[in-house]
């Protein structure tokens, strides 16, 4: 019976993380990018942040994979964690 109702309570704290709201990857900071995506750390993290300042926002989702380091197995995990936002001058 404990058991079950730790399980429970370990259960309902993991539920807003899995809740939470995706992360506009055109506009995070390389702090908020590293601490949202899964399987992105700083460096990653300041990657993505240095392609988007050299390249404008990004477009898609899938525009991602152009920045090094990032492939289609991370962007697949990462996938329904993302934004991309609304264009400027929508």
């Amino acid at each position: 019976m404990l058991k079950s109702i730790l399980l429970v309570f370990v259960l309902l704290g993991a539920l807003p993380a899995a809740m939470a709201d995706p992360v506009d990857i055109n506009t995070a900071d390389a702090a908020t990018l590293a601490a949202s995506l899964k399987g992105v750390g700083p460096a990653k993290a300041r990657a993505i942040v240095a392609f988007r300042e050299q390249n404008g926002p990004f477009r898609s989702i899938d525009e991602l994979t152009e920045v090094r380091g990032i492939g289609e197995k991370l962007l697949e995990q990462n996938r329904d964690r993302i934004s991309v936002g609304e264009p400027e001058g929508k």
